[in-house]
């Protein structure tokens, strides 16, 4: 009966959390202090009478019991004071040291200050002097033991746990802030054995306990022996390399690069959330290719802004989205938000209320192809600067659909200018493509005939009025992540196993973020003074097939082993390499090194707008070759590729 009531007392609620405690309550750590402090006064006594014989005991006014509650009720008060229970043990810091220190010298200043008054009232003081101090310092040297032993031993623990090992890319307090944490988290999901510098750098010292080794071959030796397969890099050490390049060593060796949020604090690395640990995560292909972040020209951008109204077609679209998200840094007074789909534009109405509560902003379904549609948006909202982005741009399908790319891109283009001069906006700013230099596929000379219409319309409207309605058009190729685009699917393959299908081996694109996309169209709708064309800088050219292996290699798979990598052929209209300038055409800086003018061949307006009218109204009879055929009388430089539309090129 006894022993049955006992189990249940063990099994009730009580105990049964005890397992699973991961820090001991706060009652419980001043307990443990208290009967150290006991140990320390009755050792502090013990050293003062019976080994260095310097007190007697049986002398004293105040017996030595009444002095020991003295001292104890003193004591409490201080850990009282200064908190010195409410942290955890094993993840004890120098400002917990600090506290314990304070405590302990507090008590014995204030039992020191108490004997000084009563022996200069009475003559006699309660407390031996020589005790006091004695006391204080072992106190000190106790608590301070038994949080260095707990700390020691939960680290020892947690490095002989089974998380893969890691190394720490960079040597700086971002790299020692991300070392600390997962070394003071029990449930950190890496455990870190070393951190990493250039060679160039200093290395062979120890740094928070942990060896500094210089990033050459014998590192990778050395981690392969020691079964190491993952690099962690902060976002700071990210911002002050080239991770295309300096990264691109760490693949090759398949070494897993993981990054961690950006901390915007490493001053004070004890105080870093150790929550934060678990948002570790693999590096993403993005990362390696985004470039160094673009500058651009704020204030010109906030001038041509400021308090206007902000018209964005194609709004939910990655491109359009970008740009309204990045226009709310200028202030304008409304944003219009008009798009097709019904559903983005929901989901993207709900983000922007979120993210920019005192902004506004009014959502418009309606299609840019609808002539009346639009210009009742125009007549009600009259935008000041207009952000045409709505546009079908995969190359494959408008291979398919001749038709509806002259739809959307020529016709829908042809309807925002006219209705943005009749309405009198004051600046139009066109989204286009690299495709649409030199086009092989419809896509891209859908946008050139788009191109051909704005730049004539401003020249001649400028012609008898120089302040018409600017137009200014921007050139650029791939967007990084941008829907439907090559990343995104690359990732999808490799999620289900593969394969991941490229076109050909030697297929090379430019790429550049949506984010710095978007800068520079707007910094490039200020500079614009009319009627040009501005390319981009896009840098080097990306091939496909590297890309595509070190996605595989970032997913932890080798390539051609674990995930096969096929050759599909080019689709139509697809060529293996995108320009960016036609081959008669030349640039001009700009105040921006990333932008620049090309100069490109002038129409004239009223020969264009009659081949484009002739072209829409063909596309509606729904003839794919008629309507291919004029297209390529209106862009000469148009030869089909892998397409069936080669036939009516000359031979």
């Amino acid at each position: 009966m006894r022993q049955s009531k006992l189990k249940e007392l063990y099994h009730s609620d009580i105990f049964s959390h005890l397992p699973q405690m991961s820090y001991l309550p706060r009652w419980a750590v001043l307990l443990m202090d208290m009967m150290l402090c006991v140990a320390a006064y009755w050792l502090a006594v013990w050293i003062g009478s019976g080994f260095l014989k310097f007190i007697s005991l049986s002398e004293q006014d105040v017996p030595i019991g009444i002095q020991f509650m003295i001292v104890m009720c003193v004591q409490l008060f201080f850990f009282w004071a200064f908190h010195t229970y409410s942290g955890i043990i094993r993840y004890s810091t120098f400002i917990d040291t600090a506290k314990l220190l304070l405590a302990s010298m507090g008590t014995g200043i204030l039992l020191l200050f108490v004997n000084l008054i009563m022996d200069y009232s009475t003559g006699h003081h309660p407390l031996l002097n020589t005790v006091i101090v004695v006391y204080m310092l072992l106190s000190f040297v106790l608590l301070f033991i038994l949080r260095v032993g707990v700390k020691t031993i939960g680290e020892t623990l947690q490095r002989n746990s089974g998380s893969p090992q890691v190394m720490i890319y960079g040597t700086q307090s971002a790299g020692l802030a991300i070392a600390k944490m997962l070394r003071s988290s029990e449930n950190a999901p890496y455990r870190p054995v070393g951190f990493i510098c250039e060679e160039n750098q200093h290395y062979g010292y120890d740094l928070a306990g942990l060896r500094v080794r210089p990033l050459n071959e014998k590192l990778f030796e050395w981690m392969d022996m020691r079964d190491i397969h993952h690099v962690i890099i902060s976002p700071i050490k990210m911002r002050e390399i080239n991770p295309s390049k300096d990264l691109q060593v760490f693949i090759d060796h398949n070494i897993h690069i993981l990054t961690t949020p950006y901390f915007t604090q490493f001053d004070n690395t004890d105080d870093i959330d150790a929550q934060r640990i678990g948002r570790i995560d693999a590096i993403k292909i993005e990362d390696l290719l985004e470039r160094p972040q673009i500058e651009i020209n704020m204030e010109n951008v906030r001038q041509i802004l400021r308090d206007k109204v902000v018209l964005v077609s194609g709004a939910a679209g990655s491109i359009g989205s970008e740009l309204v998200r990045q226009i709310q840094k200028y202030e304008p007074r409304v944003t219009i938000l008009l798009e097709i789909a019904e559903s983005p534009l929901h989901d993207l109405i709900l983000e922007l209320r979120k993210q920019f509560p005192d902004a506004r902003f009014i959502p418009i379904i309606a299609d840019v192809r609808n002539r009346s549609r639009i210009e009742q948006i125009m007549s009600e909202m009259r935008p000041d600067v207009i952000y045409h982005a709505a546009a079908y741009k995969h190359v494959p399908l408008m291979e398919s659909f001749p038709n509806e790319a002259i739809q959307a891109n020529v016709l829908g283009t042809k309807n925002m200018a006219d209705m943005a001069v009749k309405y009198h906006v004051e600046r139009f700013v066109m989204i286009s493509t690299d495709k649409a230099v030199n086009p092989t596929n419809i896509m891209g000379a859908s946008k050139r005939i788009a191109e051909i219409y704005v730049q004539s319309l401003f020249h001649k409207l400028n012609a008898e009025d120089a302040n018409c309605t600017k137009f200014i058009t921007t050139r650029f190729g791939n967007v990084l992540g941008s829907n439907g685009s090559v990343i995104p699917y690359f990732r999808k393959q490799i999620a289900v196993g593969g394969p991941v299908t490229v076109t050909h081996p030697d297929i090379i694109r430019y790429f550049m973020t949506i984010p710095e996309a978007c800068c520079l169209v707007m910094e490039a709708g200020t500079l614009g003074k009319g009627g040009e064309i501005f390319v981009f800088d896009m840098g080097k050219p990306v091939k496909i097939l590297d890309l595509a292996r070190n996605m595989i290699r970032l997913a932890g798979y080798t390539p051609d082993k674990d995930i096969q990598i096929i050759f599909t052929g080019l689709r139509p209209g697809e060529k293996l390499y995108e320009e960016l300038l036609n081959q008669k055409e030349t640039t001009l800086p700009t105040s921006n090194e990333k932008i620049m003018v090309a100069k490109v061949r002038e129409f004239d307006y009223d020969q264009v707008s009659t081949e484009v009218e002739q072209l829409i109204e063909i596309s509606r009879q729904t003839k794919p070759f008629t309507t291919v055929k004029l297209m390529k009388q209106i862009v000469p430089e148009f030869k089909s590729n892998n397409s069936i539309y080669e036939q009516l090129d000359p031979q």
